[in-house]
């Protein structure tokens, strides 16, 4: 009333007359809205289609696309930290939501905890030990844990490569714990996104990498193992030469917790669940409005 009241030059008794007057009359209806419960129904809407858990960050306005990110990755740093556990083995992969969800994350302490690399991050200009390696030490020390790195490329210029350093024992070693995952937590890599993927912007791809994808019909990756929009992921000639999990290793996780930021990873976001890899979603509002609009 004191706004409205400098605005129209009266006073505040002025104000607070007319506006009863108003409201008796029924000129004037005064409504409280909740974007909370907008996400409500939101989250109940992807319970319904795809059988998950999912949080949707409410919408904000004149919040620009990175600002968004750091919204959802603090909200998904709190959602997480119930489902980290003593004597388990907590899979990250490395990306630009994963590091800054990193900076977020609450302290819990535990004992005979593991956070253990999904994914290789050297590429030809840099060993990626630096990047990785930040997001992984944050999250051992958010939960007391000990943190087992992978130190091999993102993607191995060769298949046989690939195949051969699968039997080498100190990559058994980490492949080993990799598979006894209780919780894998991960954001979604997508060319469209409006805040660069990491593997896409820090050239892990080459030019013929990138057209060999579009002719695949890729939409985007989990951990750098690529998928189509309806969730499949054979034929895809680049996964024989990434570094991450198979899906069916994902699959087997009993908590596949995924965030995810920005309407133009809605299709990615959607292979991604028509891949059964997500059992927990933490998404941002306009995100899913965008994947139910696909579905509709």
């Amino acid at each position: 009333m004191d706004a409205i009241a400098r605005e129209l030059r009266t006073s505040r008794s002025t104000v607070s007359r007319l506006l009863s007057f108003a409201r008796e009359t029924g000129l004037v209806q005064i409504q409280i809205w909740n974007p909370l419960e907008s996400s409500a129904e939101l989250e109940s809407a992807v319970v319904r289609r795809y059988g998950i858990r999912a949080h949707v960050v409410p919408h904000v306005s004149n919040l620009n696309e990175a600002e968004t990110l750091d919204r959802v990755a603090m909200y998904a740093a709190r959602t997480l930290t119930p489902l980290v556990s003593s004597n388990a083995v907590v899979g990250v992969a490395w990306g630009s939501t994963l590091s800054a969800m990193s900076r977020y994350l609450n302290r819990k302490s535990t004992h005979g905890t593991t956070v253990v690399q999904l994914n290789g991050a050297a590429n030809t200009q840099t060993m990626g030990l630096g990047y990785a390696s930040e997001i992984m030490h944050r999250f051992g020390a958010a939960y007391d844990a000990a943190v087992e790195e992978f130190p091999v490329p993102a993607f191995f210029d060769r298949a046989e490569t690939k195949r051969l350093m699968w039997h080498e024992r100190s990559v058994r070693r980490v492949l080993d714990i990799q598979a006894r995952m209780s919780l894998a937590v991960f954001g979604i890599g997508s060319i469209a996104a409006d805040v660069p993927s990491h593997v896409y912007a820090a050239e892990y791809l080459d030019a013929d990498d990138t057209a060999s994808l579009a002719r695949e019909g890729v939409v985007g990756d989990v951990a750098t193992v690529f998928f189509r929009e309806d969730g499949s992921s054979d034929g895809i000639t680049l996964n024989e030469r990434a570094t991450g999990p198979d899906h069916r290793l994902v699959r087997s996780v009993p908590h596949r917790f995924c965030v995810v930021s920005g309407s133009a990873k809605a299709r990615s976001l959607r292979g991604a669940l028509h891949a059964r890899l997500i059992t927990e979603l933490v998404a941002d509002e306009a995100t899913v409005r965008a994947l139910l609009a696909l579905d509709a």
